[in-house]
């Protein structure tokens, strides 16, 4: 039985078959994400556990593993919600659109936000996915810008309307709210975007991305206008994010 190639060689061939297995293949990764975080929720849930020590703790050993296990952590269902929505919206949108490095991305975003976090955060315990979240949203948004593209630019709009508010999570206005993850996860989105930006995003254009503008002008032919150019307790201490 043949395995599925996401990285199909003939792209240039619409076949809205593959475009269809690409989507669903976009949408496995994040779901398995999602389904990690409410489990780890659930698990604390029902036996009364604490998991907020297994985040990230600034400059101290201990908190190391946090890197790694800190995005699934949530002190809340509340807070699970907040960052489940807009991480799967997001994640999926990367597996589609970045392809072949989407991977690659998503890893960098995840180590790149919890190592900053470490090395520059306050003396408390950084729990919850916001700061892959962040990282995302902000390679979104300025990829969108970048390459101006029209679907990334929609994207990067709905992320700006409906997440306006993450705009304020960068600054250290709740006390425990962990701001350094957000700021550093949106630090890494933004280098990330910059560095990809040659990066050529495959994606079938509309029908009307390729009609001239009605105000370009360019030599008349037949009557008609052409375009000239078609083309401090360790213990107690705890942040969320």
């Amino acid at each position: 039985m043949a395995l599925f190639n996401y990285y199909p060689d003939n792209l240039k061939d619409n076949d809205p078959s593959l475009e269809k297995k690409i989507f669903f293949h976009s949408l496995v990764f994040p779901s398995i994400f999602i389904l990690l975080f409410f489990l780890v929720e659930l698990t604390e849930q029902v036996f009364n556990l604490d998991f907020a020590t297994g985040g990230v703790y600034p400059l101290h050993f201990r908190g190391l593993p946090g890197i790694v296990l800190s995005p699934f952590i949530h002190s809340d269902y509340g807070h699970l919600f907040a960052n489940a929505v807009p991480f799967f919206i997001l994640s999926t949108a990367l597996f589609y659109y970045y392809r072949r490095i989407s991977y690659k991305i998503f890893i960098l975003i995840y180590l790149l936000s919890g190592m900053c976090v470490w090395l520059a955060g306050r003396e408390a315990w950084h729990i919850g996915a916001s700061g892959v979240v962040y990282g995302l949203a902000s390679f979104h948004f300025i990829s969108g810008i970048l390459r101006n593209d029209v679907r990334l630019l929609t994207l990067s709009v709905i992320v700006v309307f409906l997440y306006g508010s993450m705009f304020w999570g960068l600054f250290p206005i709740k006390p425990d709210v962990s701001w350094e993850s957000h700021l550093w996860g949106a630090i890494a989105g933004l280098l990330l975007a910059v560095y990809y930006r040659k990066y050529v995003v495959r994606r079938k254009k509309f029908d009307w991305e390729d009609e001239p503008d009605e105000d370009e002008e360019g030599p008349l032919e037949n009557g008609k206008v052409q375009p000239e150019n078609p083309v401090s307790d360790i213990e107690h201490k705890i942040n969320i994010n």
